[in-house]
């Protein structure tokens, strides 16, 4: 069991958003996720570790059919409060999702990975229920960002304490391992510690610049292999009648 969130986390995570850096940060991740995802109006999509339900936000007025999971109590009661009867919500854990194969057209995994006990069973549970695209956004080991984080975590208490940052390299091979050589396609943003405006935000749109393998946010998109639910089925034949007659 990875680490869930308890009521201070769920409450702290919540507040971060109250903040206009933290907001431009999350409006730039969210923007990421929607372009490299494209969800088409009508299909159906699942946030794995939604959250408090800042990561539900993006597609509600999408005329998307939205579920949510989550282990954390605590974080499903705020999301629920925000995004009401609008989105289904669970509580579950990413390495044993309550759903059957094929269930969603796509699913995102937004800062989910880096507190789950064991990512690689959490992308092939993701494997399993998607048909179309999953989108993976985690926080990036080689980035300033992610140095800075960790080397507080050292001094000051903090739930990232809890969580392991990963790579775009680490993230391919793990997905590789599971899928087989699949196309995979990555971007990055928040390649500031600091910033906001619209100079800054010109530069972070740039697809150039999202090229650059040490944002602070790495966004990776890939199509599952298609699997399908079969059943054995009984085949029944007649035997060809046989001779006894001996030779000779």
């Amino acid at each position: 069991m990875g680490y869930i969130f308890d009521f201070n986390d769920a409450l702290n995570y919540e507040h971060w958003f109250d903040k206009p850096q933290n907001k431009f940060t999350a409006g730039l991740e969210f923007k990421l996720m929607l372009d490299m995802l494209k969800p088409m109006n009508g299909n159906s999509i699942l946030d794995i570790g939604c959250g408090t339900g800042a990561s539900l936000s993006p597609f509600l007025d999408r005329g998307l059919q939205i579920t949510g999971i989550d282990p954390s109590p605590y974080m499903l009661d705020i999301a629920a409060k925000k995004v009401g009867h609008r989105v289904d919500l669970h509580r579950g854990f990413a390495e044993d999702l309550p759903f059957d194969d094929n269930s969603f057209n796509y699913t995102c995994l937004i800062t989910t990975l880096e507190f789950v006990e064991d990512p690689r069973k959490a992308i092939e549970e993701a494997c399993r229920v998607t048909k179309d695209k999953i989108f993976i956004g985690v926080l990036n080991r080689h980035a300033l960002k992610g140095i800075q984080l960790r080397l507080k975590g050292i001094f000051t208490k903090s739930i990232y304490n809890h969580a392991q940052f990963f790579s775009i390299w680490e993230l391919k091979k793990i997905i590789h391992a599971i899928l087989g050589d699949v196309p995979i396609s990555w971007r990055t943003v928040c390649q500031f510690l600091s910033a906001s405006g619209k100079i800054t935000s010109r530069i972070e749109h740039s697809n150039l610049v999202q090229r650059c393998p040490f944002g602070a946010f790495i966004g990776i998109v890939f199509a599952p292999v298609p699997r399908y639910m079969t059943r054995p089925l009984s085949i029944t034949c007649r035997a060809k009648p046989t001779t006894n007659a001996l030779a000779g």
